[in-house]
């Protein structure tokens, strides 16, 4: 009797929450203290896959469940993106009947690191993605190896692991398993022959604490990388990008599969090979999964695109308290070669919780901002005094970066400086208070 009514009340609760906007976690949290123990007590799916790790979740799902659906699949996936215990918990009652079966084909997760293990105490994935672990959110996560802490329990035996085996630490999740594959990018025309960045957490091995070494790095510390200590190195990988164009947007997967890439990111890129990856271990054909990811644009809104005052311009979400989410669309800019004016806005650290802690800003590589083809920087939000004292540390000219306090501010100045193409910077809770004040294009 408690399953049947911790079903209804979610069903009821998500009904009504969509006409308030909360509909995503509340109706799973009342399910949950009605019947505690109610996720043991659904029929899911024969194929269950989740995804965690500190970047990408959110993106991989997507792709994976838009794999999934081309290949003939009934998916069911958390859409809006609420991945802890109760958003979870809402997702899988609001898509099971009343008797608790989950009628699909597939079901596919996304994960909050630090939840996964109390969420997956009642069923277990068939599958598991981590795509890597990174610094995220300091003052609510503290070190990526805490991270690792807290994720490793919830791994059960039969599930089948898919990870990152350019990064060194959530790599180690694979370590005396049998039933691990790993994706990886081999060395491409970009790739450094050291980590980059300002920080350097692949120092150190994460098992034995010995110095490591990089035969390259693609972006940060993920590469090729090898412990001098204990002999740990980057595992060999099952699905493998063997050649990578940025400039022009090829990626080659395996020697064999040929992806044309919407958006020209080696972010996107991992992203991409963590879906193709998983896709394939549940059956789905090279060339299905292929073809889905050549011409799939992403849903989720981390890249939008606009017009302000007849200009162009491109928002490209960066997830803040998280500096390589910043690096790699920092990259992104400076690859482009697109002569340009650039916004960075810090106008809430976090959308989930209050914090002014903005130490991770000296984590973010700004130095990549002086680059020829950028012509100005406009800093702008509530802590754009903080990102100004990080840039008077930064090797930009002090007149080619400037603060405008408010964001209409910032936007009628972009509106009134002129040519080139705009990119701004900033994360989900600030990204509307900026889209507002332009015209969306696509």
């Amino acid at each position: 009797m408690r399953k049947l009514l911790a079903i209804i009340a979610c069903k009821l609760g998500y009904f009504i929450g969509r006409f308030v906007g909360k509909g995503s976690s509340l109706p799973g949290k009342v399910a949950l203290k009605i019947c505690p123990d109610i996720l043991s007590r659904v029929q899911l799916p024969p194929v269950v896959i989740a995804v965690s790790g500190s970047n990408g979740k959110t993106s991989t799902v997507e792709m994976i469940a838009a794999i999934l659906r081309a290949d003939g699949r009934k998916v069911v996936y958390n859409k809006e993106g609420s991945n802890q215990t109760e958003g979870v918990a809402t997702l899988i009652l609001t898509n099971a009947d009343l008797s608790g079966r989950v009628r699909a084909d597939a079901l596919v997760i996304e994960s909050d690191e630090r939840y996964a293990a109390r969420t997956f105490r009642f069923f277990k994935p068939t599958h598991f993605v981590v795509t890597n672990l990174y610094r995220d959110q300091l003052t609510r996560n503290g070190h990526p190896e805490s991270v690792y802490d807290a994720l490793k329990p919830a791994f059960a035996p039969e599930t089948e692991l898919v990870l990152n085996a350019d990064d060194p630490l959530s790599s180690c999740f694979g370590d005396n398993r049998g039933n691990a594959v790993w994706f990886g990018l081999d060395r491409c025309e970009f790739s450094s022959p050291a980590p980059t960045g300002v920080y350097h957490d692949g120092a150190y091995c994460p098992v034995c604490g010995a110095p490591m070494e990089y035969d390259y790095a693609h972006y940060n510390h993920i590469g090729a990388w090898r412990c001098t200590g204990c002999g740990r190195a980057k595992p060999k990988t099952q699905c493998t990008a063997t050649a990578l164009d940025l400039r022009n947007g090829v990626l080659t997967i395996d020697n064999a599969v040929t992806i044309e890439l919407a958006f020209k990111s080696i972010y996107n890129v991992y992203n991409i090979l963590a879906a193709y990856a998983v896709s394939r271990r549940v059956g789905v054909p090279a060339e299905t999964a292929a073809g889905v990811i050549g011409n799939y644009v992403l849903k989720n809104g981390r890249m939008q695109m606009f017009r302000l005052g007849g200009r162009r311009g491109t928002l490209l979400t960066s997830k803040h308290e998280n500096s390589i989410a910043y690096d790699t669309n920092l990259r992104y800019i400076q690859d482009s070669g697109t002569e340009c004016e650039v916004v960075v806005i810090v106008d809430a650290v976090s959308r989930k919780y209050f914090t002014s802690e903005t130490s991770w800003l000296w984590d973010i590589d700004f130095d990549r901002l002086n680059a020829p083809n950028v012509k100005r920087v406009i800093l702008s939000g509530r802590y754009c005094n903080d990102l100004a004292e990080r840039f008077s540390y930064a090797p930009l000219p002090p007149e080619k970066w400037e603060v405008i306090e408010t964001i209409p501010g910032a936007a009628d100045a972009l509106k009134a400086s002129g040519g080139g193409e705009i990119f701004v910077l900033t994360c989900f809770s600030d990204r509307d208070k900026f889209l507002t004040l332009t015209e969306r294009e696509g």
